[in-house]
């Protein structure tokens, strides 16, 4: 059921990716505010008004940030969220978070494809160094075995998967090089940061469902669990890509700032 899942979903997330614009921006708001509602399940904070708040915020700011007004979508998020965290009283420190996190997945993952020159490719260049992270870690995990990377959070995950991951993440950036799309020394650094973030974006989430003593986040995805589950990893490794696609290129061009150098 996982490798199905995977065959299914991952050509409709790349066609959709292609497409970008309003079509992409579509699916990654409905994902975050996934993201929110499956995060509010897990701290035990869930309620029809706080996923209510959660889901109109996240909608007005996808809707706002596809438009090309970011500063009205960071400054609705400001505002949703405080409101948010209001309406979740004792859990609001969690509420917040959750919040955060499905916001900045949001925005990262539109910005980074809205640049119309590589947009496209710096997003499958994220996407393949989480997969290839995800895949390299398991085959390395299951077929050499060894010491846990962490198993107090996370049992299953050793230091050999996630060498493995790491790995593979590596063949990905040679490989965007050997087909011209930037250079190979810089993109092997990126990606292999990357690859480290997305590691602890998925150990990150892993202690959160540890915490309030959680399997899976959801049901939603055969073989995966929920969306949480399966891009934990994605999550942390875009808001990084986008950062430094903005340090180097700024808002307009952080597609370009990830893949040329």
């Amino acid at each position: 059921m996982r490798v199905l899942a995977g065959l299914v979903l991952a050509p409709v997330t790349i066609a959709l990716a292609y497409a970008g614009g309003w079509l992409w921006a579509l699916l990654v708001t409905l994902i975050s505010i996934g993201l929110f509602a499956e995060w509010l399940m897990v701290v035990g904070a869930g309620s029809t008004a706080l996923t209510g708040a959660g889901t109109l915020v996240l909608a007005m700011m996808g809707l706002c940030v596809a438009a090309g007004a970011l500063k009205t979508a960071v400054v609705v998020g400001c505002v949703g969220g405080a409101i948010i965290t209001l309406i979740a009283r004792g859990k609001f420190m969690w509420a917040a978070t959750g919040f955060a996190y499905a916001a900045a997945a949001l925005l990262a993952s539109i910005l980074l494809r809205k640049d119309l020159v590589n947009g496209f490719a710096a997003l499958m260049f994220v996407l393949l160094v989480v997969w290839a992270t995800d895949i390299g870690g398991y085959f390395a995990g299951r077929g050499i075995g060894g010491p846990k990377l962490w198993p107090r959070v996370s049992p299953k995950k050793t230091w050999a998967g996630a060498f493995g991951g790491f790995v593979a993440s590596l063949a990905v950036a040679s490989g965007f090089a050997a087909f011209g799309i930037g250079k190979a020394i810089p993109l092997l650094l990126v990606s292999a940061v990357l690859s480290v973030v997305s590691q602890a974006g998925d150990l990150f989430e892993s202690a959160v469902k540890r915490r309030f003593g959680v399997k899976d986040s959801s049901h939603l995805i055969p073989g995966h669990g929920g969306l949480l589950d399966r891009l934990d990893g994605f999550v942390a490794a875009i808001l990084v890509a986008w950062i430094i696609g903005f340090l180097r290129h700024g808002v307009h061009s952080a597609g370009s700032g990830l893949v040329v150098w």
